[in-house]
């Protein structure tokens, strides 16, 4: 940690040149210093060195971004402002994040190491489209009229917003994360206390400028950047922060249910790690299938809570279909990520890396087949090959525990009744794909597969309008579509008496 001595600095960007960038803490619409003057540092992860400081956030800055957000929930938005204006300055917040997409885009691949190319195409668009879609929602949800009393009363019950929220967002996907919590939570009526994750704190707080451009009033978005055991625990254990919405580990979804249970019971909503089959029937057509799993496990260089990072193959099919996999993983386009070629970078942090690595290592250790991979790439940064594994079985580690990394572990399967045991098989239930062209077998599986999101002879397809969340330990609730603005929202209902009488005495 070093001393905090200014809430904005020059970093040079790839692709745009020296920019000033906010690094301080952004409370009531105004950039500050953090109570304890304390920074931490990000680091470029495909070099391995330094980029810029950070301010930190102590318990005592979070408590201001609370009362902040409290006193604006209270006055200048919740119930005070319509929908349709929460719409109009959500739009008018797309329509920013548009103007200043490519600094938006240079910034994001930076900072999270990410193909230029596919943070502006990806990130960055899918993040308007997300504030396009709760702008036009922000006026369409709707409460219900009960009317069983007779003709003299009547209910009905009102959809309201939650009020503060406290949102951390991960490192992996740090400007698509922000969009999935902050839309919502907006349209909804919601005000925020945002952490964005330390490894990738820097278009979170990008972001803040254009907020307050926007139009959107002061304290109903406060962005408090720090680390997980200092900010985000000051955030979960809060006393009036009434929401928290979380993405990240299923460890650290733990102790944040366990902070909210203990503080003042608030609700939670947490999207957590994955261990997500695909499975490869006879049917389908292999090279596609081989096409979206490669793509489903080497997009982000594999640092994705849905990657498909188990394949289970017919084994009538497995050779042809490792065949086709192995040459797709040797065709990534690996290289820096300000290069508009590159669509696999490196992973965010040294740690990571060495993670990832390990993972590999146990695999050969427990006899399994390295195809493809298995090493290090390059010499600077935090870089591991694109690496498909075969001959696994249930009880190694790269098949029980989510790597978060560009690994995948391919088995082999009999029956549809072994693939749909093999694929539910796990602690996890994120995701899941069906590769076949056998409709009624489709039916089947999909059904089967204990998972928030199926794909059919597809992979990673992700909208606005879809729901998108885990069953069993891949965690509670749902984001986007519909079902991402009713987690900001609590039922509220009203009975009515419009005639009815009380004789006296009951």
């Amino acid at each position: 940690m070093t001393i905090a001595q200014k809430t904005h600095t020059e970093l040079a960007v790839p692709g745009i040149g020296s920019i000033t960038i906010p690094v301080g803490l952004f409370i009531d619409n105004e950039w500050v210093l953090p109570a304890n003057g304390e920074t931490f540092g990000t680091v470029n992860p495909a070099t391995g060195k330094p980029l810029v400081d950070v301010a930190h956030a102590s318990a005592e800055d979070v408590d201001r971004a609370v009362k902040s957000a409290r006193e604006a929930f209270h006055t200048r938005w919740g119930l005070r402002v319509t929908g349709a204006e929460r719409g109009r300055l959500l739009n008018r917040l797309a329509d920013l994040i548009e103007r200043d997409a490519k600094t938006i885009a240079a910034l994001e691949s930076l900072n999270a190491g990410k193909g230029i190319s596919k943070a502006t195409n990806g990130d960055v668009a899918g993040t308007v489209s997300t504030l396009r879609y709760y702008a036009g929602l922000a006026d369409k949800f709707y409460g219900q009229t009960i009317n069983q009393f007779g003709p003299d009363a009547i209910a009905y019950t009102l959809h309201q917003p939650i009020g503060v929220c406290g949102q951390i967002i991960p490192w992996n996907y740090p400007l698509m994360m922000w969009s999935w919590k902050v839309a919502p939570a907006l349209a909804a009526g919601c005000t925020i206390v945002m952490k964005p994750s330390e490894l990738t704190p820097l278009t979170a707080l990008y972001m803040c400028d254009l907020v307050k451009e926007a139009g959107i009033p002061a304290g109903v978005i406060n962005t408090v950047p720090g680390l997980g055991a200092t900010t985000g625990e000051a955030i979960s254990r809060h006393m009036d922060i009434d929401k928290v919405a979380f993405t990240g580990s299923v460890a650290t979804g733990r102790r944040i249910s366990v902070a909210a249970a203990e503080s003042n019971l608030k609700k939670v909503t947490l999207e957590l790690g994955g261990k997500s089959p695909s499975l490869v029937f006879p049917s389908a057509d292999l090279e596609q299938a081989a096409a979206w799993t490669a793509m489903g496990i080497f997009w982000n260089s594999g640092q994705d809570c849905c990657a498909s990072s188990r394949i289970y193959v017919h084994e009538s099919v497995y050779d042809e279909f490792v065949r086709l996999l192995k040459a797709k993983a040797e065709t990534c386009a690996i290289g820096q990520p300000s290069d508009p070629a590159t669509s696999f970078g490196p992973l965010i942090s040294a740690g990571q890396r060495d993670k990832v690595l390990s993972y590999i290592h146990s695999a050969r250790d427990e006899g399994a087949n390295i195809i493809t991979g298995g090493d290090n790439w390059g010499t600077d940064g935090f870089w591991v090959q694109p690496t498909v594994i075969g001959d696994v079985h249930q009880g190694m580690k790269v098949v029980r525990e989510e790597i978060f990394g560009p690994v995948t572990a391919v088995g082999v399967f009999k029956t549809e009744e072994e693939a749909v045991k093999l694929a539910n098989d796990t602690s996890y239930g994120l995701a899941g794909a069906v590769f076949s062209n056998d409709a009624s077998q489709v039916a089947r599986v999909t059904g089967a597969i204990d998972a928030g999101t199926i794909w059919v002879n597809q992979y990673s397809s992700v909208s606005a309008g879809v729901p998108f969340g885990g069953f069993k330990q891949s965690g509670i609730g749902r984001e986007l579509g519909t079902y991402g603005i009713e987690a900001y929202t609590q039922v509220k209902a009203v009975h009515q008496n419009i005639g009815q009488k009380m004789g006296w005495p009951f």
